[in-house]
């Protein structure tokens, strides 16, 4: 049968609704209360309490939020000193080239960072040392 023979239409040519009924079943999603999951709180609550025990409530686990610090790298703690010493809470990190003698509190320290700060004259005051690897 050739395609243009196939439509719906062609076929129920004199009748009203052309099978789909009442004549709005035909019109979207009007016919089924909303499209998807439309009406889950109201008209189709029960529908959902039934057939979709699962959708309210959370599944799946939550990771630990871990202490993390905010970091600046050795090159940019020339820009934030006032009088050759910088007071920074975060962790410092090695990266960059420093050329002047900084004094530098700080809560946390990698072993690079600190070892660049001494080594241009500086002094490092710091809570806790990191182990070199790659923190």
């Amino acid at each position: 049968m050739p395609v243009k023979f196939k439509k719906k239409i062609r076929k129920m040519r004199g009748q009203r609704t052309c099978g789909y009924g009442m004549l709005k079943k035909h019109r979207g999603g009007g016919s089924r209360g909303g499209r998807g999951k439309a009406g889950y709180g109201k008209h189709k609550f029960t529908y959902m309490l039934q057939n979709e025990p699962d959708h309210f409530g959370k599944s799946g686990f939550t990771p630990v939020r871990r202490n993390r610090f905010k970091c600046v790298n050795i090159s940019q703690l020339e820009k934030m000193s006032e009088n050759g010493r910088v007071v920074f809470t975060g962790k410092v990190l090695g990266s960059g080239k420093i050329s002047n003698a900084l004094t530098v509190v700080c809560a946390r320290i990698s072993a690079v960072a600190r070892e660049k700060i001494e080594k241009a004259g500086g002094k490092v005051e710091c809570g806790a040392d990191e182990q070199s690897t790659g923190e």
